[in-house]
């Protein structure tokens, strides 16, 4: 099992979201985050006054799959995430050695 985490665009989440269902991925947790890369930042103006903004709003999608499905997966997320603009986000792959199943005590490896 892979723990694949995947960092987007807030606007981009119900498009990743319908993208890992069409593959037959169905759980996953969302979460609002902040952050920034290569863009670092922008500029605002609020009140007549101009702030940096160096940590952008961003959204983290985690879910775990099967190995087999690790490339899958990861194209799914790229091809809906992609804008083309620096921004678009990363993709990270963790490998997952042991799931417990809190309601049954189930064990997954």
């Amino acid at each position: 099992m892979q723990l694949i985490k995947a960092i987007i665009r807030p606007n981009k989440v119900d498009e990743v979201k319908e993208a890992l269902e069409k593959i037959g991925v169905s759980g996953m947790t969302v979460t609002e985050v902040r952050g920034h890369g290569q863009q670092k930042g922008h500029t605002a103006v609020y009140r007549g006054k101009e702030y940096a903004v160096s940590l952008l709003p961003k959204m983290s999608i985690e879910t775990v799959v099967a190995d087999s499905a690790v490339d899958m997966t990861i194209r799914a997320i790229a091809t809906a995430a992609r804008t083309g603009e620096i921004g678009d986000g990363r993709v990270f792959v963790t490998p997952v050695a042991l799931s417990y199943k809190i309601r049954t005590g189930e064990r997954e490896s």
